[in-house]
């Protein structure tokens, strides 16, 4: 009977991999158990954050020197997601997801439901396929892949499905011109959110929530109304495929963590955590006590600002600002809400939410321990 371990631990700067050694020193998790790692690097979140790719170098660094592997040899089999951007108060930090194998249990035991983790990947795109159906087909099949993984069988105990997914640079622009191809943009900052998008839409189509018929390519970064209540995308300069990672609740497997999801209206929806919460157990009214605080193992979100520059009929200048993007405002916002909530500041608060959520909203996901 499977178990789905979660560690969370700090940063002192993007290459900090201190926390996950000490852990696998300590023996708290093996290294081979180890199947993805969720990052906060306090980088821009923009094209151009090199503090993503260099938390990868680091990561595939320390566990290939721990399994013996390349690190080409890691990445092929740990999902690692870096999310660019601790705008406000956020802090950086990883999340380390493990998968430890334990005895079959009783078929009692078996029925009851505890947080699972499946992983996948796609082939590496090809630059004009980013941001396209090809990106959109070849993410539902991933996640379908993944939630295999982990022994999902029932769409509903899915609350939460992670997507890296890639970007347009310059030169894969010039790469893809000389082959005579087209890509789907030549803003290298709007390729990051038809990347997101098209990996949100692959994620809605695997989990019944948006009908293939709906979708084509002119749809992807426009129709803000096909969109899926669980997905999660971000995009990086440091991949060309997108790596999946599907967390629910699953039969079969142990440990005391539970996951639990709802879907923010708006930045600013505090009620939409506090459902989360109340579904784990936790009281909803104020901010967590700290003894409280300490079950929550993680809290997931999308920010986005909405496209119509209001937030419950108030005017934000959020994408009025030329100073700051946009999507850095959100993760403030929405971390801001989220740690006020929590009573903590360690958060994965991504950025860019195209398809994840309505206009302005997106997912959001408690991960805790059983009280």
């Amino acid at each position: 009977m499977p178990e789905c371990l979660v560690f969370r631990v700090r940063t002192r700067h993007p290459a900090d991999v201190s926390g996950l050694d000490a852990l696998i020193a300590s023996g708290a998790v093996a290294p081979e158990e180890i199947v993805a790692v969720f990052g906060k690097t306090e980088g821009n979140g923009c094209v151009n954050d090199f503090t993503r790719p260099l938390a990868v170098m680091a990561l595939e660094a320390a566990l290939g020197a721990r399994l013996g592997l390349s690190p080409a040899e890691v990445g092929a089999r740990v999902a690692l997601v870096m999310s660019g951007g601790t705008e406000g108060g956020l802090s950086p930090h990883l999340l380390i997801l493990a998968r430890r194998e334990g005895p079959a249990g009783e078929a009692r035991a078996a029925e009851r439901r505890a947080l699972a983790v499946g992983t996948a990947f796609t082939d590496d795109f090809a630059p004009e396929e980013i941001g396209r159906m090809a990106q959109v087909r070849a993410t539902a099949s991933a996640v379908e892949r993944a939630l295999a993984a982990a022994g999902l069988e029932d769409i509903a105990d899915v609350h939460f499905v992670q997507v890296k997914c890639p970007l347009l640079t310059s030169a894969r622009i010039r790469e893809a011109t000389a082959r005579g191809r087209n890509v789907a943009t030549h803003d290298t900052y709007a390729s990051m959110g038809l990347s997101r998008g098209a990996s949100a839409l692959g994620i809605g189509l695997a989990l019944g929530e948006i009908d293939e018929s709906a979708l084509d390519d002119d749809v992807i970064g426009v129709r803000s109304d096909l969109y899926s209540g669980r997905a999660s995308a971000s995009a990086g300069i440091e991949l060309m495929r997108n790596e999946v990672i599907v967390l629910g609740n699953a039969p079969g497997w142990s440990g005391p963590l539970r996951i639990a999801h709802r879907v923010m209206r708006d930045g600013i929806d505090l009620p939409a955590i506090q459902e989360a919460l109340a579904d784990l157990g936790f009281p909803v009214a104020g901010q967590l006590a700290p003894e409280e605080a300490s079950r929550v193992v993680a809290l997931l979100a999308k920010a986005e600002p909405s496209g119509n520059g209001l937030i419950r009929g108030h005017r934000h200048i959020m994408n009025d600002d030329s100073d700051i993007n946009a999507t850095r405002h959100a993760r403030a916002l929405v971390g801001g809400v989220a740690a006020a909530a929590i009573g903590r500041t360690d958060l994965f608060v991504s950025g860019g939410a195209e398809h994840q959520g309505p206009d302005g909203g997106g997912p959001v996901a408690v991960i805790a321990a059983a009280g």
